[in-house]
C-alpha cells in the first residue's frame, strides 16, 4: 500500500504536465488566459463536487469554519496562480523548461519546510546530502533552460 504514495505523485506529475499542455492550448483557442485557467478551474470544481456527492464522510459543522485561520482558506488562490502561471509561461518557454523550474522552486521550499517544520511539518533538517541534491536540480534546471 506504501507503494501507493510513491506512484500517485509520479501520476500527478504526467497529469500536471498534460494539463499546462491542454490549458496551454485553450489558452490559444480562446485567446484569453484568465478565462482559460478560470475554465480549467470550473472544471476541477466539478470534478470535486462529484466526488463530494458519492462521499461517505460527513461534512463538519459551520462553527469548525470559524475556528479556521485565513492563511489555510488559500489554497485554491496558490492553485490558481500555479495554474495561471504555468498556461502563460508553458508557451513561452515548453513544457520541460517550466516544469524543472517549478520543481526547482518546489524543492528549495520543500526543503526549508522540512528543515524548520513550517505548516506543521515533520521537522527533517537540512543535510549536505540534501544540499547536493538541491545544488543538482538548479544545475538540471540551468542545462535544461541552457539554449
Amino acid at each position: 500500500m506504501k507503494f501507493l504514495f510513491y506512484l500517485l505523485p509520479m501520476i500527478a506529475g504526467v497529469a500536471m504536465s498534460i494539463q499546462s499542455g491542454i490549458n496551454a492550448q485553450l489558452r490559444v483557442a480562446i485567446q484569453h488566459p484568465l478565462l482559460a485557467a478560470f475554465i480549467s478551474f470550473i472544471g476541477g470544481t466539478l470534478a470535486l463536487g462529484i466526488l463530494l456527492l458519492f462521499s461517505k464522510q460527513p461534512f463538519p459543522g459551520m462553527t469548525v469554519y470559524s475556528g479556521i485561520e485565513w492563511y489555510k482558506f488559500i489554497g485554491g488562490f496558490l492553485g490558481a496562480f500555479i495554474v495561471f502561471v504555468a498556461l502563460i509561461s508553458v508557451q513561452e518557454i515548453g513544457a520541460s523548461n517550466m516544469f524543472v523550474l517549478i520543481v526547482a522552486g518546489q524543492l528549495l521550499t520543500a526543503v526549508m519546510m522540512d528543515h524548520f517544520g513550517i505548516l506543521g511539518m515533520r521537522t527533517n533538517p537540512i543535510s549536505i546530502q540534501k544540499m547536493l541534491g538541491i545544488l543538482l536540480v538548479i544545475a538540471g534546471a540551468w542545462l535544461v533552460n541552457r539554449k
